[in-house]
């Protein structure tokens, strides 16, 4: 099997190198200088507070008489999660005492290493990746090493698993990959782990993969240095809207044996479908795969300070802007991949 990696070599599954330098301190490496990653875990809606608010002013927590402030891990500026975190903020200041500081990350699996080392008290992750760090197992840097002190604590919404490329690409097919150059997400994110696991599934196994956020994966695409991109994060996610603003772009389709096939392999993915119309130029329905999104804690987190967080939240989701129609306490243990933080058991419960 030939690889042409651009980035060092992550490897989903099976494969023989994984994240360098990752023993006891998993994904600090996927995040950049600045501190910036994407997912996304990944991640990919730019409306909401996401707009309003600057990076400094996520990162600013004024917790009130008797509140605490609360690490909050989130993702790429570029991708869902770190808008949708920021709605998460005003909505907890507004209904709590505590003060939330959001910070940009590589997204699922740098947080379960942030959780690990209690660097966080909460972060969004994907529950495939919850799933695999907490059981120890699916990924060659969690095999045999189960991080057992994370928990869950609410699913989110379906993250889209969407397939970027250029209308005129000539890319109609996931086998159309085969020889592609591949942006398959950040070091680290839960996007490069589900696509690098796509991509086994089909059996493509010559390709340049390059990694990088969303928003750096739409430059690329604009600019022609890669083929195609990974993109996870609930649709419309904001950095590909921009990018269908200026470029005829298209959604490589995962449907069919394929798509039966895919999920056999990994089965915490879902049948998922991106509506015509979510993006402009792209008229009709493709059809693709999904995982969820979820807020994950850690053990050492006080009960009431993750009860208080879950009120606050799940009590008022009218507040929310993105994912408003999937975010409620109805449907929030619906996948929940790991055993739940006794707080957040006592709201649910």
């Amino acid at each position: 099997m030939v690889r042409h990696i651009k980035r060092r070599e992550f490897v989903a599954i099976g494969g023989a190198a994984g994240i360098a330098g990752f023993a006891g301190c998993i994904g600090e490496d996927a995040v950049d200088e600045n501190g910036n990653g994407g997912n996304g875990d990944g991640n990919g809606n730019g409306d909401g507070n996401g707009d309003e608010l600057s990076e400094d002013e996520f990162e600013d927590a004024q917790p009130d008489e008797g509140g605490e402030v609360i690490v909050w891990h989130a993702g790429g500026t570029g991708g869902t999660y770190f808008p949708l975190s920021g709605e998460f903020k005003s909505i907890v200041e507004e209904n709590s005492p505590h003060g939330l500081q959001v910070q940009s990350t590589g997204a699922s699996v740098a947080n379960v290493g942030s959780l690990e080392r209690e660097e966080a008290d909460f972060a969004l992750i994907q529950n495939d990746i919850a799933y695999f760090a907490y059981n120890g197992t699916g990924l060659e840097q969690f095999e045999g090493e189960p991080v057992e002190n994370i928990r869950g604590v609410a699913t989110l919404y379906p993250e889209t698993i969407h397939i970027v490329t250029q209308a005129d690409s000539g890319i109609e097919s996931i086998e159309d990959l085969q020889g592609a150059a591949i942006n398959t997400g950040d070091l680290g994110s839960g996007t490069q782990v589900n696509a690098l696991q796509i991509l086994e599934s089909a059996g493509i196994d010559d390709f340049d993969e390059d990694n990088g956020d969303f928003s750096t994966a739409a430059d690329q695409i604009r600019d022609g240095d890669i083929d195609a991109a990974f993109v996870v994060g609930g649709a419309p996610v904001g950095a590909i809207e921009e990018l269908a603003t200026t470029e005829d772009i298209a959604l490589v389709e995962v449907s069919g044996d394929l798509r039966d096939s895919i999920k056999d392999d990994a089965q915490w993915l879902a049948d998922d479908t991106v509506e015509g119309g979510t993006y402009d130029g792209i008229d009709d329905d493709v059809e693709t795969v999904s995982v969820q999104a979820m807020i994950a804690t850690h053990e050492g987190v006080d009960d009431a300070i993750v009860e208080d967080i879950t009120t606050a939240i799940f009590d008022n989701t009218d507040g929310l802007s993105i994912e408003s129609d999937n975010i409620s306490a109805d449907s929030a243990q619906d996948g929940m991949p790991i055993d739940l933080h006794s707080g957040a058991a006592a709201y649910f419960d």
